[in-house]
């Protein structure tokens, strides 16, 4: 953009009748370029610019003009709901086994989820939140990665962790604080972590993952290892002050980070339209000077496509990248959520009848031959066997040692904290009956 400039350095009245030609911020298009690499949009700064060492990559005008953004970046979708790829060049061309273990997945998910809402509302765990609707935005971007990309979630991103390997033994351990629980029972339910997959402990504070996945990768380039870290949350969490942070100290210490938005409409009972104005979260990558794409949340080939090509940029040149995904949160928020009083069933139907990831993908592999329907409802029985079978062997488990309320946190217990314990300790003996600790591991003396 130009600077708006009357009087020139010889204190000379430019003419205003011949103005300089005022070009847009960033160019868009409403018809979407036919390959990948250029439906990233980036500001380019000039080479004499960046030889003089300055940020001045603008010019002088004597034109007064405010500018905005007229047309929304474009949406990149190769997919249809029908699973027709076009054009057919860009199909990711996976092998039968390696898409069906991408549906797989995505049912699988799609069906723990169904399961964990009841058993929540049950009482026998304390708190759960689903991913209905965006199951292709964690099989399509995890797909992208390689195991040495480091991964931060918020909490919507347990298809990402079943893809790397989290087995749903695991899962049920994490949301019933057993004593496998690699977090030992410390956190709320559904807070995964594993350090075997390269996945960093979900925390519940909003937007505290944006900027440690920047610190992560910036790690990562004084290394100088060939990976990259990846933090998805959602477009509510991009109006935390984290989420401006991080970003502009990616763009400026030029770090190999992916973020991944996972735009689903709704931020809680917040719809988008009330969270910001502008051109979604896309555009905020733009203003820090990042490469941004827009894309089809429901579109796994897409969401793939994309992520590939961020994770190709953001190690090949060790500069941040953003990925706006667009999607529709199906689900309520969480278990202490009831949409109902803010959103309509018909909205959700719509959503779940016509833009529904897991029918999509299905459809797709029914085009080539290698899936029915019909194998639909085996696949759906196999998986609530395999979590009900988890989950009844997590629960059957004892919860961990009381010992771990003061481990881990200091390498060698401080004072305060070995007198806590030993209040402990001493209460517990006083009030046996008081306290079913025959549920939990044997406690030990450390």
């Amino acid at each position: 953009m130009k600077v708006f400039r009357l009087i020139n350095r010889t204190h000379t009245l430019r003419n205003p009748h011949k103005p300089f030609s005022i070009p847009h911020i960033f160019s868009l298009s409403s018809k979407a370029p036919s390959s990948i690499s250029t439906q990233f949009r980036s500001f380019a700064t000039s080479a004499a610019t960046k030889a003089k060492g300055l940020d001045d990559s603008y010019e002088y005008t004597n034109v007064l003009q405010f500018h905005k953004v007229d047309t929304p970046m474009s949406c990149f979708q190769i997919m249809d709901q029908s699973g027709v790829v076009n054009p057919s060049s860009s199909d990711p061309s996976f092998g039968k086994e390696e898409v069906i273990k991408m549906y797989r997945l995505m049912v699988q998910l799609n069906v723990m989820d169904s399961i964990m809402y009841d058993v929540q509302r049950q009482g026998r765990v304390s708190f759960y939140m689903t991913s209905f609707g965006e199951e292709a935005t964690h099989i399509g971007s995890a797909a992208a990665l390689t195991p040495e990309d480091t991964i931060f979630g918020q909490y919507r991103e347990a298809g990402v962790l079943m893809y790397r390997g989290f087995t749903l033994e695991e899962m049920m351990n994490q949301c019933t604080s057993n004593q496998y629980d690699y977090g030992k029972g410390r956190q709320m339910p559904i807070h995964y972590g594993s350090s075997r997959l390269n996945f960093q402990t979900i925390s519940s504070p909003l937007g505290t993952q944006i900027p440690q996945a920047v610190g992560a990768s910036y790690a990562q380039k004084l290394l100088g290892l060939k990976a990259c870290t990846i933090v998805y949350f959602g477009e509510g969490a991009a109006s935390e002050g984290d989420f401006h942070a991080a970003m502009n100290f990616a763009a400026t210490l030029s770090t190999p980070t992916i973020f991944f938005c996972r735009n689903n409409k709704w931020a809680i009972s917040t719809p988008s339209i009330e969270q910001y104005r502008g051109d979604g979260i896309v555009g905020r990558g733009l203003a820090y000077g990042m490469d941004s794409i827009r894309v089809d949340g429901n579109d796994i080939w897409a969401v793939y496509l994309a992520t590939k090509e961020a994770r190709k940029r953001a190690v090949e040149t060790h500069k941040p990248v953003l990925i706006e995904a667009m999607t529709y949160r199906v689900g309520h928020h969480s278990t202490s959520d009831d949409s109902t009083r803010y959103r309509t069933i018909e909205e959700v139907n719509f959503w779940k009848e016509h833009n529904n990831p897991i029918i999509r993908l299905r459809n797709y592999m029914t085009k080539k031959g290698w899936w029915t329907e019909e194998m639909d409802q085996p696949l759906v029985q196999e998986c609530r066997t395999a979590v009900r079978e988890a989950l009844a062997k997590a629960e059957k488990a004892l919860k961990p040692d009381i010992a771990h309320l003061f481990t881990d946190v200091y390498d060698t217990m401080p004072k305060h904290l070995v007198e806590q314990k030993a209040e402990l300790e001493k209460h517990l003996k006083l009030y046996p009956d008081e306290y079913p600790l025959e549920s939990h591991a044997k406690s030990r003396s450390g």
